[in-house]
């Protein structure tokens, strides 16, 4: 596989993370499961057959 496939791939799964992502937190904050001023939120990134797990943690402010 060449550099440009491999990185046109990475960009279509992290463009789909991305976008589904906020959808989700998006319907979250809607419904109003939410009961702070802000959102702890956790991304955790796993790999099938790997050692590979990254976790990101962060906050949102809300509206």
């Amino acid at each position: 596989m060449s550099e440009d496939a491999f990185n046109i791939s990475i960009r279509k799964f992290l463009k789909e993370v991305g976008i589904t992502s906020q959808r989700k937190i998006e319907e979250t904050v809607r419904e109003g499961q939410t009961g702070e001023k802000t959102l702890k939120v956790r991304m955790t990134l796993t790999a099938e057959g790997t050692d590979l797990n990254h976790v990101v943690n962060g906050e949102i402010e809300l509206p």
